[in-house]
């Protein structure tokens, strides 16, 4: 067997590239709770879990490390399209290794594939998140049907909310707000990952963090705990904010997988269109406020993240560590 059955060799310089795009998705708190493996005699890089990444008072059922991941391995299958490869994916491939998430194969390109979508290889590096105020400018009803087609094909539903949908799921936002800044083990949590930036490549440098919504409209998250609001620093956010839903029909591990490809899809085309994003994920936190997040005139349905898009300021970035590879042994076939 060919150590590799892509068209251009899987060498050094190609696998810096693949697992340079796969480290620069977003992930909760940006713990990049990812770590890969390559299989050289299938071509295959095997997405596993790092455990100690996790945050276990914020997010101890590990959704939104199944998120993170979901995206991470998104910008990976955009990196090996635009580098000449179709991959392949399996999640969840080995009910017996629960740490591995994904497989990805990859293959020779046979030219344009049915579904790829634009090459939004150039959009990785751009896209950052903006927690800063954006322009009351409207985002043209043909960029939010971009979006809501990309979250389809990813097996996720994008929703704009309307402005009472919208008050209603930033008041409960604000009430899981509240309730995580007076929850010490999360409130401490949180503080963690904002030092760990000072000393390595992994956290929230307090560059990214944004100021508070002088309005008191939109909750921004205060990565810091701080309990007191007057002492953070306020400015005035857009007063009519664009607020998208994004749900899955189920809730389960898989779901939060395509979760993270759906979303990473959605903000890489917001990106190629010059939107700016950030991500409202505080009541995803809370189980009671998440349930409460369902719109009540749609019944069923799982709400993954709220997505806020408009046009503003690039976010500025945040510090990615040397996405981790292992080399797996290759199984030589027994002599006879």
């Amino acid at each position: 067997m060919n150590v590799s059955t892509a068209h251009r060799p899987l060498d050094a310089g190609a696998l810096e590239q693949l697992l340079s795009a796969a480290a620069a998705a977003p992930s909760i708190h940006n713990t990049q709770p990812w770590r890969y493996r390559l299989r050289p005699e299938t071509a295959t890089l095997e997405v596993r879990a790092v455990p100690e990444r996790a945050l276990r008072a914020i997010d101890p059922s590990g959704r939104a490390l199944h998120v993170s991941i979901g995206a991470s391995l998104f910008n990976l299958r955009v990196a090996a399209r635009h580098l000449g490869w179709e991959p392949a994916v399996r999640l969840l491939a080995d009910p017996s290794e629960p740490q591995l998430l994904a497989t990805v194969r990859l293959s020779e390109s046979r030219g344009t594939c049915a579904g790829a979508g634009p090459d939004l290889f150039d959009a990785i590096w751009r896209r950052h998140s903006s927690r800063l105020p954006f322009t009351p400018r409207t985002v043209p009803t043909g960029i939010i049907a971009e979006l809501a087609e990309a979250a389809h094909v990813e097996g996720a539903v994008f929703e704009v909310a309307a402005e009472a949908e919208v008050r209603r799921v930033l008041g409960l936002t604000a009430e899981a707000e509240h309730r995580t800044l007076a929850d010490p083990s999360r409130s401490q949590e949180s503080r963690q990952w904002l030092l760990r930036a000072e000393t390595g490549p992994y956290g929230i440098p307090a560059a990214a963090l944004g100021p508070q919504d002088a309005f008191e409209r939109i909750p921004v998250r205060d990565f810091t705990a701080e309990r007191y609001a007057a002492r953070l620093p306020a400015a005035p956010f857009e007063l009519h904010p664009l607020i998208a839903v994004l749900s899955t029909a189920h809730d389960s591990r898989v779901d939060w997988l395509r979760t993270g490809q759906a979303l990473q899809y959605v903000l890489l085309l917001a990106t190629a269109h010059q939107l700016r994003s950030s991500l409202l994920h505080q009541a995803m936190e809370w189980p009671d406020l998440r349930t409460s997040l369902r719109d009540p005139r749609r019944g069923h349905g799982h709400v993954q993240l709220l997505i806020r898009l408009g046009y503003g300021p690039e976010g500025a970035s945040s510090p990615r560590g040397a996405c981790e590879l292992g080399i797996a042994a290759s199984q030589q076939p027994s002599s006879p």
